[in-house]
């Protein structure tokens, strides 16, 4: 695809007294915010990333970008599709001929904020720059081995989204929570994977014991799953109950009734008590047959009862009933190894199986996952 450079107008600094903050007063809809934005949001739920490069193309080649804020959107979206189809090397020269920034903070300079234009966004101030631009821009170097160089940027995210979090109101105030948790969550996948079991709690518990911080049951029971991970059962199994007593016996809310259950069931495998961790996991599809944890974490118990008939009924139900949901690689990739301890001829089951991804999966599966 060919590059193309973004041009965005001179700009035009001032200042106004009577200004808006865009986050509390939300466009009317996607395509009022951004060209054709609700269909670009309809091919991403839908793992469609080719089409929407050459969407993206299109626009950028008939000029159907008329503001500053389009031009960054766009580049998003462009930027979020190469490395869904993991082109990293494509990602990173489309952002670096965009930017034309060597440091580390480009999107911080006066040419992405609203009063910079302010015959384009008159009362309004801030940065235009998508928030989901700047957690690319801090992830790209991960890809290609600059793991620090990531970890680093996200760091500097977090002090951003936190000094925006304590100084917001109204939903802009509660959207900068929801991005801190993200950026936290994110930070903590870096130290869990080279196993810095320590920084994880730490950040986790300075999350959820922070003043004025509105922890719910998922973020809670996050932290109970990090302290897992750290050795540290007991504490666990605390925070648990307490995720527990926040959701209650009553709610009728079946996703947080799940994650009750499924944390249950996580308490059991740590134990091997598979089938109590089973029963558990049984009471979620029940309430929720989309719960693709539940179906896969249920299929590896039964694995490990040595039930590998079953197990593999459980897999395949799923990717039959709802491929949408189901159809991920994790689940493809224990599934394809209960194939090889189950049957003789698993080169030709999982080719059956390959042959069917090809047809039904999004652009950024990733076919290596069936060994075939």
């Amino acid at each position: 695809m060919a590059e193309t450079t973004i041009t965005i107008p001179e700009p035009q600094i001032t200042r106004d007294t009577n200004v808006v903050d865009p986050l509390n007063n939300p466009y009317n809809s996607f395509n009022s915010l951004c060209h054709d934005l609700t269909s670009l949001q309809d091919l991403a739920c839908r793992g469609s990333w080719l089409t929407i490069l050459d969407k993206i193309a299109r626009a950028r080649s008939l000029s159907l970008l008329t503001k500053p804020h389009e031009h960054l959107i766009y580049l998003t979206f462009n930027l979020l599709s190469l490395i869904k189809l993991r082109r990293f090397n494509d990602a990173h020269t489309e952002l670096e001929s965009h930017l034309e920034d060597d440091d580390d903070h480009p999107l911080n300079s006066p040419q992405y904020r609203y009063e910079t234009y302010p015959h384009h966004y008159p009362n309004q101030q801030g940065s235009m720059a998508p928030f989901a631009l700047r957690w690319l821009h801090a992830h790209l170097p991960s890809t290609i081995d600059k793991k620090q160089q990531s970890l680093d940027r996200f760091y500097t995210l977090l002090d951003l989204v936190r000094e925006n979090r304590r100084t917001a109101d109204g939903k802009s105030g509660n959207l900068w929570q929801k991005r801190e948790v993200f950026v936290v969550n994110t930070i903590v996948s870096y130290h869990l994977s080279v196993k810095e079991f320590k920084v994880c709690v730490d950040l986790m518990r300075g999350l959820v014991n922070e003043k004025g911080f509105d922890v719910d049951a998922i973020m809670l029971s996050k932290f109970g799953y990090v302290q897992m991970q750290y050795g540290d059962l007991e504490g666990a199994k605390r925070t648990f109950r307490e995720v527990e007593k926040m959701v209650g016996s009553g709610n009728e809310n079946v996703g947080l009734r799940n994650l009750v259950s499924r944390n249950k069931a996580l308490m059991y495998l740590v134990g091997k008590d598979y089938v109590s961790a089973v029963r558990e996991y049984e009471e979620c599809i029940e309430r929720d047959g989309l719960d693709a944890v539940a179906i896969n974490n249920k299929a590896l118990c039964l694995m490990y009862l040595r039930d590998l008939s079953d197990s593999i009924k459980v897999l395949e139900n799923a990717l039959e009933r709802v491929p949408t949901v189901a159809l991920n690689e994790t689940l493809v990739v224990n599934l394809c190894s209960m194939y090889e301890l189950a049957y003789v001829n698993h080169p030709d089951v999982k080719k059956t199986l390959s042959n069917w991804i090809a047809r039904v999966a999004p652009d950024d599966f990733d076919s290596s996952c069936t060994r075939t």
